[in-house]
């Protein structure tokens, strides 16, 4: 891996909501896939993430999504943030997207893109995710690999 294009993971979600916690997820397996990479937990998203942005010339998202018309687990890349909407808010905070957007304007990182896979209706408190979200997993770890390589 080129060591000179600095690139985060960074997973987000509460594992204890079902398919929202997909996003820790993928980042777990991915860390076990690729361990040379750099993969951290962004919990709920929010203000957080800031930090985790800084001084990266590549960072990817993943989070669970919802609402985008499409079946639960099915992966969808984003250059660029998509309607507020889609990405579950955060109770306690400003949503990934508002944070994305911050992000974009303090020019934390170069490039900025989304993982977003459908979670259906997230109502519920679980340790387990869908089988449908569970299979999305190992697809969206490839799709990380693929996007990294093609940078590095």
């Amino acid at each position: 891996m080129n060591q000179d294009v600095r690139i985060r993971v960074i997973g987000c979600g509460n594992p204890f909501m079902g398919n929202d916690g997909v996003g820790i997820r993928v980042i777990e397996s991915l860390a076990q896939e690729r361990p040379d990479l750099d993969t951290c937990e962004g919990g709920v998203g929010g203000l957080g993430l800031i930090p985790m942005m800084e001084d990266q010339d590549v960072v990817i998202i993943v989070d669970a999504m919802s609402g985008y018309k499409t079946g639960k687990g099915e992966i969808h890349v984003f250059p660029a943030p998509p309607e507020n909407e889609v990405f579950p808010l955060s109770l306690s905070d400003i949503g990934v997207l508002d944070t994305v957007g911050i992000a974009r304007e303090l020019g934390l990182c170069t490039e900025l893109i989304i993982i977003g896979i459908e979670a259906g209706h997230i109502d519920h408190f679980s340790d387990t995710m869908d089988p449908e979200v569970e299979r999305a997993v190992p697809e969206a770890v490839k799709k990380i690999i693929e996007l990294i390589d093609s940078r590095t």
